[in-house]
């Protein structure tokens, strides 16, 4: 796309920063970023959503989670992969917005509109009905506030406004705390907590942070007109497909484990439940690498434009994500059992065992969270979508033989292989395309750690305290093991922090 004649970027400046800059900007951020978000969702996951499940039972949340997971199945339709184009198209040419803002909102309530009618559709060919079919109804409107919300917020951190960005990553879920508090722990109604309730809840919060997103553009960009045109339009329809397919394959090999289950087994609502308790866990750990993304994309796009060097921002990020991820995940396995028994009043064995294999999947979709990132940036989308058929490929031969032997474990198995085949492929992919490398010291001092935190694991699991005190000093002694190898610098965080912006 050529660049646009609307003025000089008030926000970005050309000129090109030295990776010290690039890298203070990214870990200031990010201490804010996650902050804010530690904060808020392990509330949500472990308070709230938690509470929610043990309520109404493993059958009415299971069903709810297969809905969940098929109205961000056809996800594609309402976004078109609009969002992950505008992010990388705001970054490198901040003045597009004025003239980007009012189309993409015309593209996104026609397939608005489309969403609505293909979700009908396909539920009605999976012969769903009565509460279900309303219920999948209400998550529908909260994919598309939601959608809404991730486009407003791709330019905000598009304009490089990341402290805005990360206020607005966690708003809906205040509210929903708030509103979902109420409704569990207060007299405000004589009746017990329904499922239902949480879609209502998610579609006032995400309507709330809609119109925060909505007030934060309009005071940044003051000369929006409302208009549609639809060469324009088209034009950039043409270009976001290929983000479109992506979305689509992402969420076909991420997202349709719990629907298979659900409609497989005989037992699939309550087999789905299962399989949420233990996917829970591994969605609140993803968040950290969701989160290092977020903001990788824009400052790797930027890069990218500028012909500035990746691979200092690119291993500092990445050695930054996966010490602590490794830590948690291995720690996480060693205490599975402990963990679900804790959480849940049910089912707990069961979901212990998926809830093992969830944490090896933690580390390979980190990994993807990098270097598929990084190829976003790069605009390598058909690369991507040809790493994601195989994923796709994989998870759904995968879930078809071994969900009907093994139910809720077979589909934990088939996402562990899915991720770690792309991770394979993507890390392979990245280091062609950007001629990366790494040193054997680098590669040594890797495959110290992964073997070690394994013995440090099993070493702390053997003392005598109590489980929850065993898991943080064994988080902590792993972690600790990878600044010893030199992974993780403290020294070098603490004065990216210090030192002044350029």
């Amino acid at each position: 796309m050529k660049r646009s004649s609307l003025g000089k970027n008030p926000y970005f400046s050309e000129a090109k920063a030295n990776p010290t800059t690039l890298k203070r900007k990214f870990a200031s951020n990010l201490i804010l970023l996650l902050s804010l978000n530690f904060l808020v969702k392990p509330f949500w996951i472990f308070g709230i959503d938690r509470t929610i499940q043990n309520t109404v039972g493993a059958n009415d949340y299971g069903l709810y989670f297969a809905l969940f997971n098929l109205s961000l199945l056809l996800n594609i339709t309402l976004d078109f992969g609009l969002t992950n184009f505008n992010n990388r198209e705001i970054s490198r040419h901040n003045q597009l917005l004025p003239r980007f803002l009012p189309n993409l909102i015309a593209i996104k309530l026609i397939l608005a509109l489309f969403y609505i009618v293909t979700s009908l559709g396909l539920a009605f060919s999976f012969g769903y009905s009565g509460k279900a079919l309303w219920l999948l109804m209400v998550l529908a409107f909260n994919q598309i506030l939601a959608s809404l919300i991730l486009y407003l917020r791709s330019n905000i951190s598009g304009l490089q406004l990341f402290r805005t960005d990360s206020v607005m990553s966690v708003i809906d879920r205040i509210l929903m705390i708030a509103i979902c508090s109420t409704l569990l722990w207060t007299n405000i109604t004589s009746q017990t907590f329904k499922i239902e309730w949480l879609a209502y809840s998610q579609t006032l919060a995400y309507f709330i942070t809609a119109a925060a997103a909505s007030a934060v553009i309009v005071m940044k960009v003051k000369t929006v007109k409302l208009h549609f045109d639809i060469n324009f339009s088209r034009s950039i329809i043409k270009q976001s497909y290929p983000y479109a397919m992506l979305v689509l394959l992402m969420s076909v090999y991420y997202r349709t484990d719990s629907i298979m289950i659900e409609r497989m087994l005989p037992n699939g609502a309550v087999e789905a439940g299962i399989y949420a308790q233990a996917f829970r866990i591994l969605d609140a750990f993803t968040m950290v690498p969701f989160l290092f993304a977020g903001l990788l994309l824009p400052m790797f796009s930027g890069m990218i434009k500028r012909r500035e060097e990746l691979i200092p921002l690119i291993s500092f990020a990445s050695k930054t994500l996966i010490v602590p991820i490794v830590a948690i995940a291995v720690t996480s396995y060693m205490y599975r059992y402990q963990i679900m028994n804790t959480l849940y009043h049910v089912h707990s064995f069961e979901s212990a065992q998926v809830l093992g294999l969830m944490m090896i999947t933690l580390v390979f979709s980190s990994v993807n969270y990098i270097y598929g990132t990084l190829l976003t940036a790069n605009g390598s989308i058909g690369l991507l979508n040809k790493i994601s058929m195989v994923g796709v490929a994989i998870n759904l031969g995968l879930n078809f033989l071994l969900i009907p032997h093994l139910n809720a474990l077979g589909a934990a198995i088939s996402a562990t292989v899915t991720q770690a085949s792309i991770a394979l492929l993507q890390v392979i992919m990245s280091v062609r395309t950007f001629n990366l490398g790494a040193s054997r010291k680098t590669l040594l001092r890797l495959v110290i750690f992964a073997a070690g935190s394994i013995v440090l694991a099993i070493a702390t699991y053997k003392l005598p305290l109590g489980w929850v005190t065993l898991y943080i000093v064994s988080v902590a002694v792993i972690v600790a093991l990878g600044i010893a190898l030199r992974l993780i610098g403290l020294k070098e965080f603490w004065l990216l922090l210090k030192s002044p912006a350029e």
